[in-house]
């Protein structure tokens, strides 16, 4: 039996379906079920602000049906959408219970949970499966808005970093996603919350500005309707007509873009004028209505309507000039359009009666990232690649430009048209030569504008150039490039490997892997694939690599001869491998406090010139290893410091084992890295607790602030590592340090 609370919780929910839900009839027992499975399977759990679990997932099911009103399948699984991540209940135990669908929706979700855990390990890879399961079930990503709502709405309760992290992640991915899907209201939300912790101070400049201001804006834009009311209203329109205050995050872009003041930006509010019509042209004669009663600024007109945006957005837009000399921003839309900008695939859904995706512009949309993910050789392009091309095309603008028959392009702005030939067919964009833009030739990285008309110039015998992926914008453009000229390389590897195979049977030459890696590293090779690219491309290449070769001498020599860059500073070199082992035969009879040697015949070194590699700053209690230079002595690393692995692999002779001993005393170098809250006096409080608990030296403090936070260094005088990390643990201890670990740049 569910308690009266509970009983309420539940009739409310029904009641907010029953009243949005694009179905004809809510399967009442679906949602009672989900709900009481879900309370019962959250029974004991609880969230961060301390209030039971179940909350969640019925507020998320609430925006599902109230805010993104999909259908009473929707609503089911958002109630369920946490109960295979977090309690003992399996996708099978939900598919016996509720059948395929909601289990699969429920399956989606969980497949892309935990974006904040382990964030720069999981990141790209949830990224990819978001994405991917949104060519599955659109619900699935629609769900998640809702979550990713919900979890925004409650964030005060997290630890400040998990705040900073789940911020970041949903103004880079999750806001423009909404935006992409049309869902105006979730996406401007789920923007302003992120700012919100992202930068605090900002986004409170602008909210007091913006309610200084309100009722000064209010009169002005009520003035403002007053005679385009009259006007519609005499011509028998049916209508809603109002201002609509832009959002905080969208007047920050506007302030960070057009570098302006907040007094300068005159489109801190809209009019919205909505039409109950079936008649799409009626807008067309409400905007010439507006036109005669204030100056239309022409180049500010937008006609969304006759070529809507990819998400589905209709409307007219254009920009007024009032009596008192302001700008105003006025949007004209049907009701229906209205809706679809709001509630973008929901209202799809709702008017067209059908619960699969069948908007043209997004299921293309949709089906190209499908087939982005599928055509990824990781070869050719890594995912990392992937994600970053879609995040930056995800938020920008687009234009509207035609083939010389007509046939319509919709691009990101900034394209080219080279992105319009890719666009066109990945064939036309490979032979592409030149194009004209309105009849007239025009250089390949031209950017293109709205409205004009492309035709693409190709030849047989073209092919890519190697600065093309540096101004082409779109990801097709770019992928397709990154595969022509991965491909190509591939190719030449292949050749140029078969070239030196031939050379090596000529001279009957038993390779050593071990010299040949030498010998490419004396000659600056990267790896094998960069020599066998190079001589395929001029086979005189390969000469000097098989002088070394077919002379082991200079194979010899090369141990003797190769330098290596350490501290900036020329490593030692030796006439022989005798002189080599008597200059470590004379270092092991020497030392300071600091001994040398295997723990069998360690001995102090006395006299030896050594130092302390900055690379890593070794400190009594790391375990360090010698590497013998030519003008420092012995040069001490972290056995675990990238630079003497790599010193290792190529010179292993020069290694020389070193230990702490009892009189390793003195000031040795520490840096911890720390990242916090920018507050007043959190440096301040930093300080105090190391000058009053532990009496070190700070030799240096470098910070740099970063929205609400702030990133730094600190370089300390310590005794030992034991010393170092008491001061680390301490520092974390305090209020408004998000993280402090060692550093060791």
């Amino acid at each position: 039996m569910l308690s009266n609370y509970y009983r309420k919780k539940l009739d409310e929910l029904l009641l907010v379906c029953k009243t949005n839900l694009s179905t004809k009839k809510v399967n009442e027992n679906l949602i009672t079920n989900a709900f009481r499975f879900a309370l019962d399977a959250h029974k004991n759990d609880k969230r961060a602000s301390g209030e039971p679990y179940f909350s969640h997932p019925y507020e998320v099911a609430l925006i599902v049906a109230k805010e993104i009103p999909l259908d009473d399948i929707s609503v089911a699984a958002s109630l369920l959408h946490d109960v295979v991540e977090d309690t003992k209940f399996t996708i099978s135990d939900l598919q016996a219970e509720f059948g395929n669908e909601v289990a699969e929706i429920v399956d989606g979700a969980t497949q892309i949970e935990g974006l904040t855990e382990n964030y720069e390990l999981k990141q790209i890879e949830s990224y990819k499966k978001m994405l991917l399961s949104m060519t599955s079930d659109i619900r699935i990503m629609l769900i998640k808005f809702a979550d990713r709502l919900h979890n925004l709405r409650t964030l005060e309760f997290l630890p400040n970093t998990r705040q900073y992290r789940m911020a970041q992640e949903t103004l880079e991915i999750y806001a423009p996603l909404a935006h992409r899907f049309g869902l105006s209201n979730v996406k401007s939300e789920l923007e302003d919350l992120s700012f919100k912790y992202l930068d605090r101070k900002s986004y409170d400049e602008i909210a007091d500005k913006i309610k200084e201001k309100k009722r000064e804006r209010e009169r002005f834009i009520r003035k403002f309707i007053e005679p385009l009311k009259d006007a519609l209203l005499k011509e028998k329109y049916k209508f809603e007509i109002y201002g609509r205050a832009k959002h905080i995050y969208s007047i920050y872009r506007k302030l960070q873009m057009r570098v302006k003041y907040f007094e300068e930006i005159y489109d801190l509010q809209a009019v919205r004028i909505i039409l109950d019509t079936q008649n799409k042209y009626d807008c067309f004669a409400v905007y010439g209505i507006c036109s005669q009663i204030y100056i239309p600024i022409p180049e500010r007109f937008k006609n969304y309507i006759s070529l809507p945006k990819q998400n589905g957005y209709q409307s007219i837009h254009t920009t007024l000039m009032s009596k008192e000399g302001k700008l105003v921003e006025v949007q004209i839309r049907t009701r229906e359009m209205h809706e679809i900008a709001e509630k973008g695939i929901a209202a799809h859904w709702k008017y067209k009666e059908n619960l699969k995706l069948n908007d043209k512009k997004i299921e293309e949309w949709v089906r190209s990232i499908r087939e982005t993910f599928e055509s990824t050789n990781k070869d050719d392009e890594n995912t990392s690649q992937i994600i970053e091309s879609f995040k930056l095309n995800l938020y920008q603008d687009e234009i509207y430009c035609f083939t010389p028959k007509g046939e319509l392009k919709i691009l990101p702005y900034g394209s080219t048209p080279l992105d319009f030939a890719f666009e066109i067919h990945t064939e036309v964009g490979m032979r592409c030569i030149g194009a004209k833009v309105n009849g007239k030739i025009v250089t390949l990285d031209t950017q293109l504008k709205s409205g004009s008309q492309i035709e693409i110039i190709t030849s047989k015998n073209s092919r890519p150039k190697l600065d093309w992926e540096k101004f082409v914008v779109t990801h097709k453009a770019k992928s397709d490039i990154r595969k022509y000229f991965n491909t190509e390389r591939r190719e030449l590897i292949q050749k140029g490997k078969e070239i030196f195979d031939k050379k090596i049977k000529k001279h009957k030459l038993h390779v050593d892997e071990d010299d040949f890696q030498k010998v490419l590293h004396k000659l600056k090779f990267r790896s094998q694939q960069d020599f066998f690219f190079e001589i395929a491309r001029d086979e005189k290449k390969t000469e000097e690599v098989l002088k070394i070769l077919l002379d082991k001498s200079k194979i010899q020599a090369l141990d003797n001869i190769e330098s290596l860059t350490l501290d900036n500073q020329e490593n030692f070199t030796a006439d022989s491998s005798q002189d080599f082992d008597k200059y470590v035969k004379d270092a092991r009879s020497t030392g300071t406090g600091i001994l040398i040697g295997g723990s069998t015949d360690e001995k102090e070194m006395q006299g030896i010139k050594y130092g302390f590699a900055s690379c890593c700053n070794p400190i009594p209690g790391d375990e360090v290893i010698g590497f013998i230079t030519q003008t420092e002595g012995i040069k001490i690393h972290r056995k675990n410091c990238k630079n003497i692995v790599n010193l290792f692999l190529v010179d292993p002779q020069r290694i020389v084992e070193i230990n702490w001993g009892e009189s390793s005393t003195g000031d040795f170098t520490g840096g911890i890295k720390i990242i916090g809250e920018d507050k007043p006096g959190v440096l301040n409080e930093i300080t105090k607790t190391i000058s009053k608990f532990y009496n070190v030296n700070i030799k240096s403090l470098n910070i740099y602030s970063k929205g609400s936070m702030f990133e730094g260094t600190l370089i300390l005088a310590v005794e030992n590592l034991k010393q170092l990390n008491a001061i680390i643990d301490k520092i974390n201890s305090q209020e408004g340090i998000f993280s402090a670990e060692r550093f060791n740049g």
